[in-house]
């Protein structure tokens, strides 16, 4: 299961205002300019005492003192539930913040801003206290308002912990709409449908994620699903390969091995060669007990292309005599690998053109790798575009523009 970082729920209510050491008039100097009875003044203060040295349990308790009063206007009820809010939310006393909080929005008092600044407030009290309901509709009554980031991915954390996956893929697909979903927000779906067995959303999301944000946990994870999809071709193994080696997923000394050997059974030893030298000098081929082995493939490879350049030209015109299509798409990209990019991919080409492949589909994949090869990326990606196929090779293709267009770092 992928692991993702939740944005911290925390609210901060001390931007709000609601600082211990915020005297009365700070918080609501248009009302507390009024005159206040000493039976509500005298325990608001004593209140606001409490709060500075941190005893907000004692505040809330003075609080009560002066709802004792009788007769309250509006603005004494006002700075009594603006300094409850304060107290309370300080002592952990989410369901009276929540309370206050609800009062406040609601007495007309507050400024435009004050009042999106004290909803938000309020809906970091609820998460808070695990009210997560509440949470959300107070998320979905700001978010009819005016359209926030960060509440809507609050919101779709609440819908991700509830396990309301209906709800949580329904916004993330309205926050998709208008722009690209972050990291962990593709990371909650990843999971959902992890949990759901849902094996083809959950690719297509670790698709997004790979392209988006490309490291090795997306690409190693996006690589080892599709080989195990239905129908995968075990033809596409190397191919998988050349995808690892391209974002720097290769560190074992068998999967360089295992790469290499792929390589010289497709008649390519240049890549081969390549290969195993990038395995030499990360240090994962050439060391250990099985060094000598590393050392045997490597002769291997080097004779291969020793003997392929010797004989080139009577392969070409033997691939050519037997119209094996097929023969001369496999010396092309090999030829492409070893250095002759533009004879390689014209032979590519001529291939490609007979109609007669027995594999059309994959040998459109390997002109798009050795277009990728050889340097021009954008024809590579023209390439890949055309590439169809329900045995995996298309998904490889779009996985190859997606390692174009977005490398890894």
């Amino acid at each position: 299961m992928l692991k993702f970082r939740l944005a911290h729920l925390g609210l901060a209510l001390a931007a709000l205002g609601f600082t211990a050491a915020a005297p009365i008039v700070g918080l609501a100097p248009a009302y507390a300019a009024e005159t206040l009875r000493p039976e509500v003044g005298k325990p608001l203060q004593e209140a606001q005492q409490l709060m500075k040295q941190g005893k907000n349990k004692e505040a809330l308790a003075k609080l009560r003192d002066a709802d004792k009063a009788a007769n309250k206007s509006a603005n004494e009820t006002y700075l009594i539930e603006r300094t409850r809010a304060g107290a309370a939310s300080q002592a952990g006393d989410y369901e009276t913040a929540a309370k206050s909080f609800e009062y406040l929005i609601g007495s007309g008092k507050l400024s435009a801003a004050e009042k999106s600044q004290f909803s938000e407030g309020l809906i970091g009290i609820y998460m808070r206290a695990g009210d997560l309901n509440k949470a959300n509709a107070a998320i979905e009554r700001q978010l009819k308002e005016r359209d926030d980031p960060k509440l809507r991915a609050y919101l779709m954390q609440n819908y991700y912990k509830q396990g309301n996956v209906a709800a949580l893929e329904t916004a993330l697909r309205n926050a998709e709409k208008s722009g690209r979903l972050s990291e962990d927000e593709l990371g909650m779906l990843a999971n959902v449908q992890l949990k759901k067995n849902d094996k083809v959303g959950y690719v297509n999301t670790i698709e997004k994620l790979a392209a988006s944000y490309p490291k090795p946990q997306y690409w190693n994870d996006l690589l080892n699903r599709v080989q195990g999809k239905p129908g995968f071709s075990g033809r596409l193994s190397v191919d998988v390969y050349r995808l690892k080696l391209a974002n720097n997923l290769l560190k074992k000394p068998s999967e360089y091995m295992e790469m290499a050997q792929l390589v010289l059974q497709e008649k390519a030893p240049a890549e081969a060669i390549k290969v195993i030298d990038k395995g030499y000098k990360s240090g994962a081929l050439g060391t250990g007990p099985d060094a000598a082995r590393h050392q045997r493939l490597k002769d291997l490879a080097e004779k291969s292309l020793a003997d392929q350049n010797k004989s080139e030209a009577a392969t070409e015109a033997q691939l050519n005599k037997d119209a094996d299509y097929d023969g001369m798409v496999e010396l092309g990209y090999s030829l492409v690998q070893s250095g002759q990019a533009d004879k390689g991919l014209k032979l590519m080409d001529a291939g490609m053109k007979s109609g007669k492949l027995k594999y059309p589909e994959l040998a459109k994949l390997r002109l798009g790798e050795a277009y990728a090869a050889a340097g021009k990326k954008q024809q590579a990606i023209t390439t890949l575009k055309t590439v169809g196929g329900n045995d995996g090779t298309a998904d490889i293709a779009r996985y190859f523009i997606m390692a174009i267009n977005h490398p890894m770092a």
